[in-house]
């Protein structure tokens, strides 16, 4: 009888866990992998493609591009029912955009991330910017074109610094921050004429520039609407030092990010967040899965405005987000999913260090031309100094060797007391490396080390 007993305990446990299949490549998937596992309600955990990160990771298995493409909606359905999974964490942006989540919802499958109508927000920016007017959602004066002439005509009379964002995905390099009409001209032409971002740029938004600090703010939204804040980070998206050069998908990130105080962060909830999710569920769309509103922060500390939304997950932001939490995601990412959110984060959302820093080691040429397969050495120098080594452009090759794969490669992750102890134990893990191929900027973090410094 207690044999019994202890069978079906044992079977109900297991019945418990939640099968979860995470789809993305980065390092913002290794991110999720990595503290999903740490989940006391995690069961089997998938990562398709995944990278040589997650293949290494303890309790992941990564399912590659070759038995499985995010872009095979009947693939990915069959795998989700051969596995038993319960629950689907759609990473990226484009297979939001693509539909993933329709599909897997119509079959019954639980997705964390939102519907195509509602990846909209991050998927054109024109439905974005025409939702904030519609709706009084504070953002910056826009307006939009299809046509080159008429785009610069309007460039002209605005005049710079003045904002070119190609409306639809652009792997975060769609944007331009034009500091002369000669600058933002070129950019029109880019995008308009010349196609640089193929559909995607066949309309152009052309933006108020706005002044302050930007800063990253996620929030989580459940299938019953209720909006979660979890905490604001501060993204470097320039190449250089000092924010200088072309944008990039983001050179490094830390959390918490100091500019967004708690009245802050209320006031994007009320402002921003809550708005944005009534008027998704009024436009027919409503939205699920995480909210990340990209925030101009004024220098006089007035209210912030929106800049953009993202559909998902930041990367890098993910990186220090998860170093930083220690609640249970699986539960809480599931009890979203279900509708049930508010229930879910007071049972599951807790953050552990104080602050946590991410630096982005790239592709010499990123964001340019760069090299892919050169060899890198040191990855376990790297965690010997106790920092986090996230993958996010690695492969392995036929030696099993880990090789570059992309242009932002490894996110080094560290968490302290303060940023300033974040951002030292962070680039100790980059320095034990020994990657030849790589760059990183030094200065990640430096905004907030100035406040903590009394520097700002």
């Amino acid at each position: 009888m207690a044999r019994r007993r202890a069978a079906a305990s044992s079977e109900a446990s297991q019945a418990a866990l939640t099968n979860i299949l995470v789809v993305g490549s980065g390092g913002r998937e290794h991110a999720l992998c990595w503290r999903l596992r740490q989940s006391a309600s995690c069961g089997d955990l998938f990562c398709a493609p995944g990278n040589a990160g997650t293949a290494a990771e303890p309790g992941v298995r990564s399912v590659p591009a070759s038995h499985l493409r995010s872009d095979d909606h009947a693939a990915v359905l069959a795998f989700c029912a051969a596995n038993r999974i319960h629950l689907v964490v759609i990473g990226p942006e484009a297979p939001l955009v693509a539909g993933l989540g329709d599909a897997l919802r119509s079959a019954g499958v639980l997705v964390f991330g939102p519907s195509a109508a509602a990846a909209r927000l991050e998927g054109s920016k024109v439905f974005m910017k025409d939702l904030c007017a519609k709706y009084n959602i504070p953002t910056a004066a826009y307006a939009t074109f299809g046509d080159a002439a008429r785009a610069k005509a309007h460039v002209l009379a605005q005049g710079a610094p003045i904002v070119v964002k190609a409306d639809g995905l652009a792997a975060g390099k769609g944007v331009v921050v034009a500091q002369s009409v000669e600058e933002a001209c070129a950019a029109v032409d880019s995008m308009l004429v010349d196609g640089a971002f193929g559909s995607a740029g066949a309309t152009v938004v052309l933006e108020e520039c706005l002044f302050g600090e930007e800063a990253s703010f996620f929030a989580l939204v459940g299938a019953d609407g209720v909006a979660v804040p979890l905490a604001a980070c501060q993204d470097h998206k320039a190449v250089g030092e000092g924010d200088t050069g072309p944008n990039t998908g983001g050179m490094g990130a830390y959390c918490p990010a100091p500019v967004v105080t708690q009245q802050m962060q209320d006031a994007v909830m009320a402002t921003c967040i809550q708005p944005t999710v009534a008027a998704m569920a009024a436009e027919g769309c409503p939205f699920s899965g995480v909210l990340f509103a990209g925030l101009m922060c004024p220098s006089d500390g007035g209210a912030p405005r929106l800049l953009e939304f993202n559909v998902r997950f930041g990367d890098p932001e993910c990186q220090a987000l998860m170093a930083r939490m220690t609640g249970d995601l699986a539960a809480l990412l599931r009890g979203c999913a279900e509708g049930r959110t508010a229930e879910a984060a007071r049972a599951h959302l807790r953050w552990g260090g104080d602050a946590a820093l991410c630096v982005v080691v790239a592709a010499k040429g990123y964001p340019g031309d760069f090299r892919r397969g050169t060899p890198i050495e040191g990855l376990p120098r790297a965690a010997a100094t106790g920092a986090l080594v996230f993958h996010a452009g690695t492969a392995l090759d036929e030696s099993k060797q880990v090789v570059s794969a992309g242009g932002r490669v490894l996110g080094i992750t560290a968490v302290g007391k303060d940023i300033c102890a974040a951002q030292k134990a962070a680039y100790a893990g980059v320095d034990a490396l020994g990657w030849e191929g790589g760059f990183v900027r030094r200065d990640i973090g430096w905004r907030a080390v100035a406040r903590e410094q009394g520097r700002a």
